[in-house]
């Protein structure tokens, strides 16, 4: 029996709603988490953020929490695609530095797992910061990357069963950065660039969710075998919708092929209201038949010029690759991208 009361936290309605208290000190753990990994506050997210995430229809996430003298020391959370038959579940969470080794990580992981068991489900995935020590590694069975094997998340994942699977690589850009001149450069023939921000233009609906659906599928997974996630038109105006209510603004650029009047890549940046901020790099994609010539550059570069002509003055960008994507790396290290930090990809089978 677990020595300590795990308390399941309620999604609220909105950030002003009287239950979302516990919602807030939940997320407020999350960036204390994500600081101390990462040695920067930059990765932070504001509660009300946070929650257009939390209640997306098709990817649903329940938090979990522990108090020790009325305050949340701990979070965690469990998340499904709700059309996944593959039985996967992504979770996460952590302890407060002053409380750990009490066996709170444990119980709450605990708590997860039962949950998934109970669901019938096959499959746990846990992505983790490991900030960087001098110490012996642990390689990922990728051959690209690697994390401190005496790191304390390290040991949990593996004393409970989890193998490391890939890694990931956190890099940041300083802003601004003059790239108009590689821009004229880059557009190949054949090809032709279009941008917005904000909601999707009706007539990219469907491109764009095939482009979605194939980001689950090409995007480099290793060992984590993820799921397909198959997106529609109707998910992207949903999504659009979900987006526009909250306070970030998606920025994103295209490239259609020409001649067959079809979008074949595209980027997102997440930009958050306040300029002092970073802005995020979200999905980047371009369709394996028409790799080679330089669109990932092209809509890497189109999308930076985009942004920093429609909202100057944000600090930088931060960006997540898996270590074994050195061709997306190599685009984002011409850039002027540097590493900040890394995570590893965790499973473990059921």
């Amino acid at each position: 029996m677990t020595l300590y009361e795990i308390e399941e936290i309620a999604v609220p309605e909105s950030i002003d709603a009287p239950n979302a208290g516990p919602f807030i000190e939940m997320c407020a753990i999350k960036n204390s988490l994500e600081e101390e990994g990462y040695g920067s506050d930059e990765l932070s997210y504001l509660p009300e953020e946070i929650l257009p995430n939390w209640k997306k229809p098709d990817t649903p996430n329940r938090g979990f929490g522990v108090r020790i003298d009325g305050a949340l020391v701990a979070r965690a959370y469990f998340s499904v695609n709700v059309d996944d038959a593959t039985g996967t579940v992504w979770l996460g969470g952590g302890v407060l530095q002053n409380y750990r080794r009490r066996g709170i990580g444990t119980a709450l992981f605990e708590h997860i797992e039962n949950i998934a068991i109970a669901e019938g489900k096959s499959k746990l995935l846990v992505y983790t910061v490991s900030r960087e020590n001098d110490g012996e590694r642990l390689f990922s069975p990728t051959g690209f990357g690697s994390v401190p094997i005496d790191n304390p998340e390290v040991q949990f994942l593996l004393g409970n069963g989890f193998s490391l699977e890939q890694v990931e690589r956190a890099s940041r850009l300083a802003l601004p950065v003059d790239l108009e001149d590689r821009l004229e450069s880059l557009t190949p023939d054949g090809y032709r660039v279009h941008q917005w921000s904000g909601r999707t233009p009706e007539k990219w609906l469907d491109d764009l969710a095939h482009l979605c659906t194939r980001m689950s599928t090409d995007a480099p997974s290793a060992g984590l075998e993820e799921p397909e996630d198959v997106w529609t038109a109707d998910r992207i105006r949903a999504d659009d919708e979900r987006i526009a209510r909250g306070p970030r603004t998606h920025f994103t650029s295209v490239v259609e092929h020409v001649e067959s009047g079809r979008l074949v890549g595209f980027t997102v940046l997440d930009a958050p209201a306040e300029i002092h901020r970073p802005i995020g790099q979200e999905d980047t994609l371009v369709l394996s038949e028409h790799r080679g010539h330089a669109l990932g550059m092209l809509l890497k570069v189109a999308n930076l010029l985009h942004i920093q002509r429609e909202r100057p003055g944000h600090p930088g960008v931060i960006t997540f690759n898996a270590e074994e994507n050195r061709h997306m790396l190599n685009v984002n290290e011409a850039v002027g991208f540097v590493p900040i930090g890394y995570e590893g990809g965790w499973k473990k089978q059921l």
